[in-house]
């Protein structure tokens, strides 16, 4: 690899686009060589459309082209909306560029299940087998060996981390898991939506697309490969209960998941389960209080916090976990898992802590 990682960015001028170029201006063994957006964007600035990048990214956006980005870079990110990063994909995993994927299209391993789910056949199923689930706490090994790489989402990032301790040592029922979540609006994308206009927004919560959330399967295919790794306890695969909510924050998810354990456990056991199975991770932090978990405290950060109470009435863990969703649950975890694709430390540009207050 050379000294500079030749990196193209497509799909930069949304949320999660804006955020990869910000966080990628910082890292110091990166050149962003290509900036695309949409055709209606084509020629303008991307400080223009993102004016926190002026004077730092100034370059100008370029159309979608294939065969140019190949010959110019080594890495490219892509940050479309679902379904539009099938093509796209392919054609770069053909010219044999490293490809990192935010959008859905690569995440689900049965192509019948995304097609379910997204409405829409999938027309590169071989590339399904071929990519590497981007979540470096549980896949590293393999993503520094993958060329495809298929970023979690946002909710399922938060989901998967606060159960794996307990689901991989087979320590909950996995038919008892009940995820509630909630979301920053900056989670519904920049395109503009009567629902998430400020007057509907601010001042209101309310639970979306019950029972039928894209990110549900993707929550049980995480926590199954873990499931299925333990081969001292057989269960059936997992079906769990997610219900998402909006809330009138920009950035930022809590997620608060409950699961009943198959035998009683002392509150400190639990602690210790969460406390030795992320022990040399450096973008998770555990947490004894649950108020410590507050996704206020992450924004712009890249690590998700932690903690985990027991009730021994109801013999459940309640887990509390948060991330800011553009950075840990999207941009920041591309980024991570780059480092980790081509030999850069697994942090580099990424410890910066979020902004307080």
């Amino acid at each position: 690899m050379t000294a500079q990682l030749r990196i193209a960015v497509i799909g930069a001028t949304g949320y999660t686009g804006g955020e990869l170029l910000r966080l990628l201006s910082l890292h110091p063994k990166v050149k962003i060589c290509q900036v695309v957006a949409s055709n209606k964007s084509e020629g303008m600035t991307v400080s223009s459309l993102l004016p926190n990048l002026s004077k730092i990214i100034d370059t100008q956006l370029l159309p979608l082209d294939i065969p140019s980005i190949a010959k110019e870079v080594d890495l490219v990110f892509l940050s479309l909306p679902h379904t539009q990063s099938l093509k796209p994909v392919a054609d770069l995993v053909s010219h044999k560029k490293l490809v990192i994927d935010l959008s859905a299209d690569y995440r689900l391993q049965n192509f019948e299940v995304y097609e379910k789910w997204y409405q829409t056949p999938h027309p590169y199923p071989h590339l399904l087998e071929k990519a590497v689930y981007g979540l470096p706490e549980l896949h590293r090994a393999a993503i520094s060996k993958s060329e495809l790489i298929a970023v979690p989402g946002c909710y399922p990032t938060v989901a998967i981390l606060q159960l794996a301790p307990f689901v991989a040592q087979g320590l909950i029922d996995p038919s008892s898991i009940i995820i509630d979540a909630k979301s920053g609006v900056s989670g519904a994308g920049r395109s503009p939506a009567l629902n998430f206009h400020f007057p509907e927004a601010n001042e209101a919560i309310h639970a979306y697309k019950i029972a039928s959330h894209r990110h549900l399967p993707e929550i049980e295919q995480g926590l199954d490969l873990l499931l299925s790794s333990n081969t001292t306890t057989i269960s059936p695969p997992i079906s769990l209960m997610f219900t998402p909510h909006l809330i009138p924050i920009n950035r930022g998810i809590l997620s608060t998941a409950y699961a009943k354990l198959r035998s009683d456990m002392d509150s400190p056991d639990i602690e210790n389960i969460y406390t030795n199975f992320y022990q040399d991770e450096p973008f998770i932090r555990v947490f004894p209080q649950a108020e410590r978990v507050n996704p206020r405290n992450l924004q712009g950060a890249n690590f998700c916090d932690l903690s985990c109470t027991y009730d021994p009435r109801t013999r459940h863990i309640i887990s509390s976990g948060a991330i800011d969703n553009l950075v840990k649950g999207a941009a920041g975890q591309a980024i991570q898992c780059m480092n980790l694709m081509v030999g850069f430390e697994e942090s580099l540009g990424l410890t910066s802590p979020g902004l307080f207050p």
